[in-house]
C-alpha cells in the first residue's frame, strides 16, 4: 500500500467492521456530533457539572473502544508487536474516551434531570 488515501481508509474500515456496521457507526457519530453542536448552541454555555460527569465517563469509553476493536479484529493484547501498535491502541483509547465524554454530555443535556430542565442558559 503505497498511497494512504481517504478511500483506502474507508475500504480498510469496511473490511474490519463490515460495511453495514461501519456505516451505522459513522451515522451514529455524525448524529451525536450534530446533537452536541445543537446543545452547545442552545445552551450558549458549557455546564461544568455536566462536563465533570462527562469527564468521569472517559475511562469507560477508552476501555470500551479498545475492547470493541479487539473483538472486531479478533486480537488480544498479547498480539501487540511494537511501538506503532501501542500508539494505535492508545489513539483508539483516546478517541473512545473523547467520544464517550461527548455522548454523555449530550445525553445529559438533552435528557437532563427535572431540576435542570426549566433553567435558562448555562444552568447546571
Amino acid at each position: 500500500m503505497k498511497d494512504l488515501t481517504f478511500s483506502t481508509l474507508i475500504a480498510v474500515f469496511e473490511e474490519i467492521f463490515g460495511r453495514g456496521l461501519f456505516w451505522a457507526l459513522t451515522a451514529v457519530a455524525v448524529l451525536v456530533t450534530l446533537a452536541y453542536i445543537y446543545v452547545l448552541v442552545r445552551d450558549r454555555a458549557v455546564s461544568w457539572k455536566k462536563f465533570l460527569t462527562a469527564q468521569l465517563s472517559m475511562p469507560v469509553g477508552a476501555v470500551l473502544a479498545v475492547w470493541f476493536v479487539m473483538v472486531m479484529t479478533r486480537s488480544q493484547l498479547s498480539d501487540l508487536g511494537g511501538p506503532v501498535d501501542l500508539i494505535v491502541l492508545l489513539a483508539i483509547a483516546a478517541l473512545g474516551a473523547v467520544g464517550m465524554a461527548i455522548l454523555v454530555y449530550t445525553l445529559e443535556s438533552l435528557l437532563g434531570s427535572r431540576r435542570t430542565r426549566g433553567r435558562g442558559p448555562g444552568a447546571t
